[in-house]
């Protein structure tokens, strides 16, 4: 009982403190309004328009009243409360001067709170607890019986409500409607407690009738609502949902509960309506939700039980919500209450065993919700809840019969998706229609192929076939009623719900292995279908791209053997036509968007696809180097037929190039390896047949593809460049095949021999590239490529690895005529080469070939006293003598050189040389020789001194060129 009252009290304080604030703002508008009257009386503005205006006759009353609440429907008519006696002044105040609304603020009166607010619900308050102490006071004192406690608690209470009605006639005697409001609330609060006291303390009456007792005191408690206002609304409102708790049993009935509690929600619903409190009916749902919650943990129910249940709930969720007049959480309230209720009802399914009667009990509750829906828009969103809830709780039934959830499904599907399906159809329609027509049969769909394992094998099931069918017809039907509309999302998200249910339906009757034939039909339909609009909206084109991108996706999935996807990585040696008709019905939507997509980037991707599909069909037919040079023709083909198809090239070459992937990957190891001074041998390549099999096509398809604007390059780009580094590798192999170098006997004896041919023809590469063979223009910075790769192989394998002054590689037994020759000779042609072709770096080339010169010369005279292996013999002293001899002739030749061609270079090459060669001989040939050798030495090299000097002489009278 004490948690009642406190209750109660609570309740009431609340209210009060709403009220408080309310009258608080009130009293400081007039406040403010009065101060601004009398600030225009100072100032004089309204003396003329008082000489114009005459003066009312004073009213009779002797008070002014000014109202202190605003009344509502059905609320007693207060008197207003006297204030002092002011006499009326008419002002008219200037048009243009509106009084400013005073800020509201907080401002706590003691005397206003304390002397005239409170003490009158304290009072009322102060006499329940009276009429309770006084019960309390018998009982100890042992003056009074139970029958006589319980009738006296009944008379005081029907006095307290007498008195709240005298209160109230005399209303304007009294001057304060809150003193029959105190009245009425402790009148109905003991008439409450005498009814709990009677039936649940001394059993002087029956469960029963106490139950109904208080139900009269709740209707009671409503009907004085709409007479003595809140403080009766309040006690309806704790009191009837109270009152179950207060008087209940070990065995409750079940229905009759439910129908208090249905009667006790509604009149409080409606009495808050009535009488525009909003909160009341608030109040009341969530009491009934909760006791609806209370009502499913008691288990062991009969189905007038269920039923009773389901018609409360179906109340609560469905019929209450919609009648509930409130302005404010009125969407977020609905959608609560719908859901809270379809939890119940769903737990109330499950407890009944998922029988027809809590079936229909839930549907009952979605067509409840579906005609408020239909007559009040607003309500849609609550019906999306409870469909929700409802494929969930269809999910969840264990072992159904095939009959009952067939039936179960469609009454769900015509509710929650036929119902938004005739919004469309009368274009009263939300977004929440929209969606549910989509989604609502695609998640039946599902719930009923995961239900009855339908997808799990190859079996053939029509039935199920047919139930996909019928539900895909539902957002079919409202695609086309969107069809001419501007709303493409939602035309979107029903066609891909048709879309997949109809795949869906097709793997109900079709095996695994034809799984791309379905999708891949299904999608060049909606290509073919939305070709005219694939423009206008992105989500049409991606439900599209969607659609083909699953077809893609379902070759892999329904390989159930890999053998289809090892074939792309291995290769076959058998032809299987399965596969490429299956990896063809996939490429199928990706070519008709690439022929009627016109983005740029959009239709490259799709043309890129369809390639890689079409390789892998072929793929399945073809054994591997056939592929790579079938996919090659492919590219030239489309390069001389459809050049704007670059993507569907690229994608080509992207296939061929990973078949040359490992290949490539051989012969840049045996490289990298060379070039730590490993030499490069035969076997260290890939074999000739992987080479002309797939890095030459590779090569070519290169060669072929340029890559046009597509929104992400500023010009077109070709990719020719990258074709010659994959050339080179298949040059390098195939002259690899001339020497077949494949010990290390076989490299000293020829592979200097090696080398210097491979760096002619190098050569002979670049200065084709520079003049252009046949149709081919010149290019000089191909050119000049092929001829930089010459000297670079010549300066790291020939010049630093494998020298033949220092490594045993032969050179040949003749001297002069020998591979040292033609090796050095090579490289100052590709100098001199370069030279021409850039004639900027004159300079420094000329310094390259006098120095590439200089130790070709060495070399040669070194191969003149130690044979073909030059670092067999030891150095003699005559060769040492002649080396210095060979520098003397060398220095004087790139002199005679440099005059003739007036460049200076090469006479400041002569004078380096001439000057090592000097050094050389004054520091250590004189230094080993004795007599007439030594003698000759230093004539030798002062001749050449001064005949060098003598030449440098004339040569600097005369006019030098520029350099």
């Amino acid at each position: 009982m004490e948690w009642f009252l406190a209750l109660v009290l609570f309740a009431l304080a609340f209210y009060q403190r709403e009220k408080l604030r309310t009258l608080q703002y009130r009293v400081e508008s007039l406040e403010g309004a009065i101060d601004h009257v009398l600030a225009l009386l100072r100032e004089g503005k309204g003396a003329e328009v008082a000489e114009a205006v005459a003066p009312p006759e004073p009213a009779k009353a002797k008070t002014a009243s000014v109202p202190l609440v605003v009344r509502r429907t059905g609320e007693p008519v207060s008197k207003p409360e006297p204030v002092a006696d002011l006499q009326p002044q008419p002002l008219l105040p200037e048009p243009e001067q509106q009084p400013e609304e005073p800020e509201r603020r907080f401002a706590f009166d003691f005397e206003e709170l304390f002397g005239r607010r409170l003490p009158i619900w304290a009072g009322g308050v102060t006499l329940a607890v009276a009429g309770v102490l006084l019960v309390r006071y018998s009982i100890e004192a042992g003056l009074l019986t139970p029958s006589v406690r319980v009738a006296l608690s009944f008379l005081f209470g029907l006095g307290l409500l007498g008195g709240a009605e005298a209160a109230y006639r005399n209303a304007e005697r009294v001057g304060d409607e809150r003193v029959c409001q105190a009245l009425a609330g402790a009148g109905l609060a003991t008439l409450y407690a005498g009814f709990y006291l009677a039936g649940s303390q001394y059993d002087l009456i029956g469960q029963t009738v106490a139950f109904l007792g208080l139900a009269v005191v709740t209707a009671a408690a409503i009907g004085l609502s709409y007479r003595f206002g809140l403080p009766s609304a309040v006690l309806g409102l704790v009191g009837g949902f109270a009152a179950p708790a207060l008087v209940g049993g070990e065995e409750a009935n079940l229905p009759l509960l439910a129908l208090y509690l249905a009667l006790v929600t509604g009149g409080l619903t409606q009495t808050g309506n009535r009488q525009r409190r909003p909160w009341l009916g608030l109040g009341a749902l969530i009491g009934g939700l909760g006791w609806g919650g209370l009502l499913l943990t008691t288990g062991g129910m009969s189905g007038v039980d269920i039923l009773a249940l389901g018609l409360y709930f179906v109340l609560l969720g469905a019929v209450l919500p919609a009648l509930l007049a409130t302005e404010k959480l009125e969407r977020p309230l609905r959608l609560a209450s719908a859901a809270i209720a379809s939890l119940q009802l769903a737990v109330l399914v499950d407890e009944g065993g998922y029988s027809a009667l809590a079936w229909g009990l839930y549907l009952l509750l979605g067509g409840a919700l579906a005609w408020f829906g239909w007559r009040k828009p607003e309500v849609r969103p609550a019906s999306a809840m409870a469909a929700t809830i409802g494929v969930l709780l269809l999910g969840l039934w264990p072992a159904p019969p095939e009959a009952g959830f067939a039936a179960v499904a469609a009454a769900l599907a015509t509710i929650f998706a036929g119902v938004p399906l005739f919004h469309l159809h009368t274009r009263s329609d939300q977004l929440v229609d929209r969606l549910s027509a989509a989604l609502v049969p695609l998640a039946l769909d599902i719930t009923m192929l995961l239900t009855f394992g339908t997808l799990d094998s190859d079996n053939l099931r029509i039935a199920e076939a047919l139930a996909c069918l019928a539900l895909a017809a539902l957002p079919g039907a409202a695609a086309w009623l969107l069809w001419n509309r501007e709303d493409a999302v939602s035309l979107a998200v029903n066609l891909a719900s048709a879309a997949v249910l109809a795949v869906l339906a097709g793997l109900c009757v079709l095996p695994a292995m034809a799984t791309p034939f379905l999708l891949g039909a299904i999608a060049a339909g909606l290509c073919l279908l939305l070709r005219r609009r694939l423009q206008e909206t992105l989500p049409l084109a991606a439900v599209t791209w969607t659609a083909a991108l699953a077809a893609l996706a379902s070759v892999p999935a329904s390989d159930a053997l890999m053998r289809e996807m090892d074939a792309l990585v291995t290769g076959t040696d058998h032809t299987n036509l399965t596969g490429i008709l299956r990896w063809l019905a996939s490429a199928a939507p990706f070519a008709l968007l690439a022929h009627l997509e016109r983005d740029g980037l959009r239709r490259g991707i799709a043309e890129a696809v369809a390639a890689l599909a079409a390789f892998a069909a072929l793929a399945q037919v073809l054994p591997p180097i056939a592929l790579v040079w079938t996919a090659t023709a492919g590219v030239l083909a489309l390069r001389w037929r459809m050049p704007g198809r670059d993507m569907a090239m690229l994608a080509l070459v992207a296939a061929i190039g990973l078949w040359a992937f490992l290949p490539l990957v051989d012969w840049t190891g045996a490289g990298a390896v060379s070039l730590a001074g490993d030499p490069f041998l035969l076997s260290s390549l890939s074999s000739l047949r992987s080479t002309l099999g797939h890095i030459l096509p590779l090569a070519l398809a290169l060669a072929a593809v340029q890559i046009s604007e597509r929104g992400f390059l500023k010009s077109p780009m070709a990719l020719g460049w990258a074709a010659l580094p994959v050339g080179f590798v298949v040059l390098h192999v195939l002259f690899k095949q001339i020497f077949a170098i494949e010990t290390m006997t076989g490299f000293r004896a020829s592979g200097l021999a090696e080398r210097t041919v491979f760096e002619a023809l190098l050569l002979s590469l670049a200065w084709g590239a520079a003049k252009g063979i046949g149709q081919m223009p010149a290019d000089r910075r191909v050119a000049t490529g092929l001829a930089v790769l010459s000297l670079a192989h010549f300066s790291i394998f020939t010049l630093f690895w494998h020298n033949p002054l220092f490594a045993l590689q032969a050179v040949g037994p003749v001297p002069l005529a020998n591979l040292a020759l033609a090796a050095f000779a090579v490289a100052i042609a590709g100098l001199l080469s370069l030279r021409l072709w850039h004639p900027r770096w004159r300079v420094w080339i000329d310094a390259l070939v006098m120095a590439t010169a200089t130790l070709g010369a060495i070399t040669l005279l070194r191969q003149a006293f130690a044979g073909s292996y030059l670092p067999q013999l030891p150095m003699s002293q005559a060769e040492d003598l002649l080396r210095s001899l060979v520098g003397i002739v060398l220095a004087v030749a790139f002199l005679l050189i440099g005059s003739r061609r007036a460049e200076r270079s090469w006479r400041v090459g002569s004078l380096v040389l001439m000057t090592g060669t000097a050094i050389k001989v004054f520091v250590f040939d004189t230094a080993g020789l004795e007599g007439l050798v030594r003698i000759a030495s230093f004539v030798a090299l002062g001749a050449s001194l001064i005949g060098i000097g003598w030449f440098y002489s004339r040569q600097l009278r005369s006019e030098p060129t520029p350099q």
